[in-house]
């Protein structure tokens, strides 16, 4: 079996080393478990190429905060364009404590101190469900801080990061931002450049993110395709003539 951890690419040479520094430390959690790093999106290989390499069965992993156009629509695309019969797409990150937890960490990092303003920093998303995780994300972070936390969007959401940034300083306090991003890249450079006093790194290959991947890994190995299958409002998987199985977090799994 072959672990296919899908990330969102990057131009920035940090952000693919980051990407597979997490595939490292996947392998290390995982021994036994090929891993492999593939692409939606800017960067190569994408995931079709990879699937198309690898022998036997396999499972992407998507290295994603929330489910948006690239979970929703372009990896499944490009799990179906492989030819690949048996290959399971495991449930997006998502808003999960641990990964919140690990943002804290960061922020904590970075300089943060409690009674600081606190806007978190997503990239944004055209998806309705996607901007929910995000809300949903702040607000745990919000339960560790002590604060409201606003959130502010790099592209394509309002607020922008500029504009939350920016309501947040009115306060008269500091300004620090969290970073609910997994690796450096344009949309960090852009958090970078607003003008709050304390900006925390992406998550990185943070042990909490490396445990949740390897947990979304773990729970499509044993499952019952009846009850823990289902298409995440995705896509049709008879649309893509594909036999794709998405994968829900379900509260029991059986043996196959």
């Amino acid at each position: 079996m072959t672990l296919v951890l899908a990330a969102h690419g990057t131009q920035d040479p940090r952000g693919a080393l980051a990407v597979r520094a997490m595939a490292d430390r996947l392998r290390a959690r995982l021994p036994g478990v090929e891993v492999e790093v593939a692409y939606a999106d800017v960067r190569e290989p994408d995931v079709t190429s990879v699937l198309r390499a690898v022998s036997g069965h396999a499972v992407v992993v998507p290295a994603f905060l929330a489910a948006g156009y690239h979970v929703r629509t372009d990896i499944p695309e490009q799990i179906a364009a492989s030819g690949k019969p048996d290959v399971v797409l495991a449930a997006p990150l998502g808003p999960a404590p641990a990964l919140v937890g690990a943002m804290h960490d960061r922020l904590v990092e970075a300089g943060w101190l409690r009674g600081d303003e606190v806007v978190l920093a997503a990239a944004g998303s055209s998806d309705p469900r996607a901007l929910a995780d995000v809300r949903r994300a702040a607000t745990l972070l919000g339960i560790r801080t002590g604060s409201t936390v606003r959130v502010g969007y790099v592209a394509t959401a309002r607020p922008s990061i500029v504009d939350a940034v920016g309501r947040a300083r009115r306060n008269g306090g500091r300004v620090a931002v969290a970073s609910w991003l997994l690796a450096p890249g344009l949309f960090h450079r852009a958090v970078a450049e607003t003008s709050a006093a304390v900006i925390a790194q992406p998550i990185g290959a943070h042990p909490r993110l490396v445990s949740t991947l390897s947990r979304r890994y773990l729970g499509t190995r044993c499952y019952h395709p009846a009850s823990a299958v289902a298409d995440l409002s995705l896509r049709d998987p008879a649309h893509l003539g594909h036999p794709l199985r998405l994968l829900l977090d379900v509260g029991t799994h059986v043996p196959r």
